[in-house]
């Protein structure tokens, strides 16, 4: 089995970087239902396993579908998502289905000036808390 596992957009490209060791199926600019149908034919089976989506979720596009269909096929003994630093209705969904799971919801502290992605810091402080 895979230690660890990146899924996800451009925040999840920043957490591999601070994770290297990590498996990462993530491109930046991507909403959820593009990630699912590019990587969710994958294995999505890893003991630690990080989820960032729903940053670039646009209106019309079923967000809580689309991540619950990738969180139905995540194995994982400790899975976290990273909290979408915007969008509110997003944020909600993301800690509906964590809850739903029992998973570990991390919220991006310290942001760059574009207020959604982390700067090196805080890719440093997410890739600690889940190791």
């Amino acid at each position: 089995m895979i230690d660890c596992l990146i899924l996800g957009d451009s925040i999840a490209v920043g957490t591999h970087m601070a994770r290297p060791e990590c498996v990462s199926y993530s491109k930046g600019g991507i909403n959820s239902s593009d990630w699912n149908k590019r990587y969710g034919h994958n294995e999505l089976k890893a003991g630690t396993v990080i989820i960032s989506l729903g940053s670039n979720d646009l209106k019309g596009l079923d967000t809580l579908k689309e991540l619950r269909t990738l969180r139905s096929t995540v194995k994982g003994s400790r899975v976290f998502w990273i909290l979408p630093a915007i969008k509110p209705a997003k944020q909600q969904i993301v800690n509906d289905i964590a809850a739903e799971y029992g998973d570990t919801v991390l919220p991006i502290r310290q942001l760059q000036p574009d207020g959604v992605h982390p700067t090196g810091a805080g890719y440093r402080e997410l890739a600690n808390k889940t190791k």
